[in-house]
């Protein structure tokens, strides 16, 4: 039995009362009630790595295999083409025929999330109305970044307003400083934050001060902030946010539905300690070792990893056994 399906069955009364309920406000916070929004965002996603053959073409059989596997996990929905789906290295037809692939498996209440951010507004939005055509529920707009220098608070306003305005589905914003270099203005955020078809934002910074922040001066908005990686969850839901989009989820899914589930049950000594778990083995596959590295470690679970698409390069030996060690010695293999 893989080790990732022992895990979901060992979670599995956590689990199934997480699948049962509604998402709720965190326990044992003072931060103010907020109203339920009119499509909860509450939950894990997964942001799905892309599966290559050997001769670096998308693999849809396999694909299909890993999402019969996370069909077990109670995520929230899935994420297909964010950074860590090689999103920038697959031609436009695939990044479609990937939504649509995805679309087929997935449960109709599991919501899909569809990476759609081009370094023009025009090319987003026709990517936007392509996505929604092919499934998708939700377009994750990442910030245009390539003239970094002219994207002021006011051309990122316009740019996700146009989109927001033509786009035929809700729109989550993608900050994500470590690939654009860019962090979406605070001030641009709490502008968008208005925008009625504008429902979100994938933080990725890390900054929790910034996103405590941005959850108080969104509070009256139909607008809610999902962390964007497992190594600041638990500080996430701390300062209000609503969910997280996890590179880690990938392999460790159970777990951080488990580490969502107790953050919503005001379970803190228990989120703490799963938390520290998760803290190194994030770190390993997002920072140290990239996509790579959450390839390599996926096959360690069950799910099929395969290579990754030029120039991203395979790991080392070297660097196989270290990241090896590093889900050993946090308990994980």
């Amino acid at each position: 039995m893989a080790l990732s399906t022992r895990l979901a069955s060992s979670l599995r009364p956590t689990l199934a009362a997480l699948h049962r309920a509604a998402p709720r406000q965190h326990r044992g916070l003072s931060t103010p009630q907020r109203s339920e929004p009119s499509l909860s965002l509450g939950g894990i996603f997964p942001p799905l790595a892309t599966p290559f053959s050997a001769t670096q073409e998308v693999d849809y059989a396999q694909l299909e295999g890993n999402l019969r596997r996370y069909a077990s996990i109670p995520f929230r929905g899935l994420v297909v083409l964010g950074s860590n789906g090689e999103y920038p290295y697959l031609a436009p037809h695939e990044r479609v025929e990937v939504v649509r692939c995805v679309r087929q498996a997935l449960p109709r209440d599991r919501l899909l999330l569809a990476g759609s951010g081009c370094e023009s507004t025009q090319a987003t939005i026709e990517l936007t109305v392509s996505m929604a055509e092919a499934g998708a529920d939700m377009a994750l707009v990442v910030t245009p970044c390539y003239y970094r220098g002219a994207m002021t608070s006011a051309a990122l306003v316009h740019h996700y307003t146009e989109v927001g305005d033509a786009s035929p589905i809700p729109v989550v914003l993608y900050s994500v400083p470590a690939n654009t270099g860019l962090d979406l203005p605070m001030e641009a955020v709490v502008t968008l934050a208005q925008h009625p078809n504008i429902i979100g934002i994938k933080d990725s910074g890390g900054d929790i001060t910034r996103m405590g922040l941005m959850v108080h001066k969104t509070r009256q908005e139909d607008f809610q902030v999902l962390a964007g990686s497992a190594g600041f969850l638990l500080a996430s839901y701390a300062v209000g946010v609503s969910g997280g989009i996890c590179a880690l989820a990938n392999i460790l899914g159970a777990p951080l539905c488990q580490l969502d589930h107790l953050c919503r049950e005001g379970q803190w000594q228990e989120a703490r300690d799963l938390q520290h778990r998760l803290i190194e083995p994030n770190t390993a596959v997002t920072r140290r070792f990239g996509i790579p590295g959450l390839k390599k470690a996926m096959e360690w679970f069950g799910y099929y990893g395969g290579p990754c698409r030029a120039p991203l390069a395979p790991l080392s030996p070297a660097q196989v056994e270290e990241l090896r060690n590093t889900f050993t010695t946090n308990g994980w293999l």
